[in-house]
C-alpha cells in the first residue's frame, strides 16, 4: 500500500486561522466590464497565499482529485499543460458579462483563461478553466428514427449520412458570486454562507471565516450545453433559436424509464433543435446535474416506492405530495440561477422554448429573457405510466395548450400498481 509521503503530513495549514493577510496580489471584481479588471478566479491549494476563491477546482471530482494524491497515484503539485486546449469556437465577451447580478453562478471567463490572464499564468499562479469548449457528434436511436419518418433530412453537414448529428459541446462547472446568489434567493449572504458551511458538515471554514471571500467553487455537478447549428448565430435575433433546459434524469435519459418523461422530452428538444438549425437558425439543449429535482438519485427511488405502494397506486394527486413526504421539499432544482448560462451565450430572446415547466420559465422571464413559444411534449412521446407524472405538473402549473386538469381528472389518473415488484 502506498504511503503518504513524509513532507505531505508535516504540517496542515487551517482555513479557520489564515493569519496576517496583505492585499491580494488579483482580487476579484465580479460583474467588472473586461477580464483585466475582473481578475482570475484562484482556487487550487497550488495557489498558496493567492487564493481568492473558497472551495476547490473539478466540483465533485475534487475528491476523486484527493483519493489520486493520497493514494500516490498523482502529485499534488501537477499543473495542467493548456497547450491546444483552447475553446474550438468563440464565445463572448457579451454585454451581460459586465451587468451586476446577470451571471452569478458561473465565471463568464472561464473558458478564456489562458488568453485574458497571462500574467498571473506568467507569474506562476496555478490557473485552471472552468469552462471548456470542444465539438463532436451525437448518435441517438430517436434521430435515426425521426430520419426514417422524414421529420429530418440528411445535409451531411448537421445530420450525418450514419444518422449523427453534429453539435459543439461546453462543459461548464459552477462558480458562485455569494452576494448575487444571496440576492437571487432573497437572503442575507451572511445567512447563505452559514446554511452552506452547516448543510455541508462544516466542509468549508473559509464560508464563516473569510467574508473577503466572495467567490465559491460548490461541490456539486455543472452542465453541459448542446449547439445545433452555428454558435456565432446564438442571441442574433435575426435568427431562430430553439432551446430545451433539461435537468439530469439518469434513469430515462440513459436507460430508459417507463415513469416519466424526461428522456422522450429530452430527445424531442434534440430533434426540435436539429430541425431549427437545419433551417438555418440554431438549437441550444442545456443539461444541467440536478438528478431527481437536485434531491438525489436515493431519494428519487424512496420516492418512486412511496408512490407506488401507496393505497391506490401510483396518482397524480398525490404526486407531489409524496415526494415531499421523503425528501422534505417538492422539488430542490430553483432555477432561479438557471438564467445565468443564456446570459452568458449573449441570448435575450427564445423563439421556441421546448418546455412546460412554469419554473423554469418564469426564472427566464424574471431574468429578462423574451420567450415567444412554449412548445409541450407531444401526447404520443408520453410513457403509458408518466401520464400520473404529466397530469400532476399540469396541475402544479405546467404550460398547456388545452388548460391545467380538473381534481376529479388528476384522482382518475391512476398509474398501474407496481407495489409488488
Amino acid at each position: 500500500m502506498n504511503q503518504v509521503p513524509e513532507a505531505k503530513r508535516s504540517h496542515i495549514r487551517l482555513t479557520s486561522h489564515p493569519g496576517s493577510r496583505g492585499p491580494a496580489r488579483f482580487p476579484l471584481r465580479w460583474g467588472a466590464a473586461d477580464a483585466a479588471a475582473r481578475g482570475p478566479v484562484i482556487a487550487t491549494v497550488n495557489a498558496g497565499g493567492d487564493r481568492n476563491a473558497i472551495g476547490a477546482h473539478g466540483g465533485s471530482y475534487s475528491i476523486y482529485r484527493a483519493l489520486a494524491i493520497s493514494s500516490g497515484a498523482m502529485d499534488p503539485q501537477a499543473r495542467p499543460d493548456l497547450n491546444d486546449t483552447s475553446p474550438v469556437c468563440e464565445i463572448g465577451p457579451h454585454k451581460q458579462w459586465g451587468q451586476a447580478g446577470k451571471i452569478v453562478s458561473l465565471d463568464p471567463w472561464g473558458h478564456r483563461v489562458a488568453l485574458d490572464f497571462a500574467e498571473p499564468l506568467a507569474a506562476g499562479v496555478d490557473l485552471r478553466p472552468t469552462i471548456a469548449i470542444t465539438r463532436a457528434r451525437l448518435t441517438l436511436h430517436e434521430i435515426k428514427e425521426a430520419i426514417a419518418a422524414g421529420r429530418l433530412k440528411v445535409d451531411d453537414r448537421i445530420v450525418h449520412p450514419a444518422g449523427d448529428v453534429s453539435v459543439t459541446k461546453i462543459a461548464v462547472d459552477p462558480v458562485w458570486w455569494l452576494p448575487g446568489v444571496a440576492e437571487r434567493f432573497g437572503v442575507a449572504e451572511g445567512e447563505l454562507r452559514r446554511c452552506l458551511f452547516e448543510q455541508t458538515g462544516g466542509m468549508y471554514t473559509d464560508l464563516v471565516t473569510r467574508p473577503d471571500l466572495s467567490v465559491f467553487l460548490p461541490p456539486i455537478g455543472g452542465m453541459t450545453l448542446y449547439i445545433f447549428g452555428d454558435p456565432a448565430l446564438l442571441g442574433n435575433k435575426r435568427k431562430t433559436l430553439t432551446c430545451r433546459v433539461h435537468d439530469e434524469c439518469n434513469g430515462s435519459d440513459v436507460f430508459g424509464s417507463d415513469i416519466c418523461t424526461c428522456r422522450p422530452y429530452l430527445t424531442h428538444g434534440i430533434e426540435e433543435a436539429t430541425r431549427t438549425a437545419q433551417a438555418g437558425g440554431v438549437g441550444l439543449i442545456v443539461y444541467n446535474r440536478k438528478e431527481g429535482r437536485a434531491l438525489g438519485e436515493v431519494t428519487k427511488f424512496l420516492v418512486y416506492n412511496a408512490r407506488k405502494r401507496q393505497p391506490g397506486g401510483d396518482q397524480a394527486a398525490t404526486y407531489f405530495e409524496r415526494t415531499e413526504c421523503v425528501a422534505g421539499v417538492q422539488d430542490a432544482r430553483f432555477q432561479q440561477l438557471m438564467p445565468d448560462v443564456i446570459h452568458w451565450l449573449g441570448i435575450r430572446r427564445i423563439d421556441r422554448f421546448v418546455s412546460m415547466s412554469n419554473m423554469k420559465y418564469d426564472a427566464l422571464a424574471a431574468g429578462g429573457i423574451e420567450i415567444c413559444e412554449r412548445v409541450p411534449i407531444p401526447a404520443g412521446l408520453i410513457p403509458p405510466d408518466a401520464s400520473v407524472e404529466m397530469e400532476a405538473k399540469k396541475a402544479a402549473g405546467y404550460f398547456t395548450p388545452e388548460g391545467a386538469p380538473s381534481a376529479d381528472a388528476l384522482r382518475s389518473v391512476v398509474g398501474r400498481d407496481l407495489g409488488k415488484f
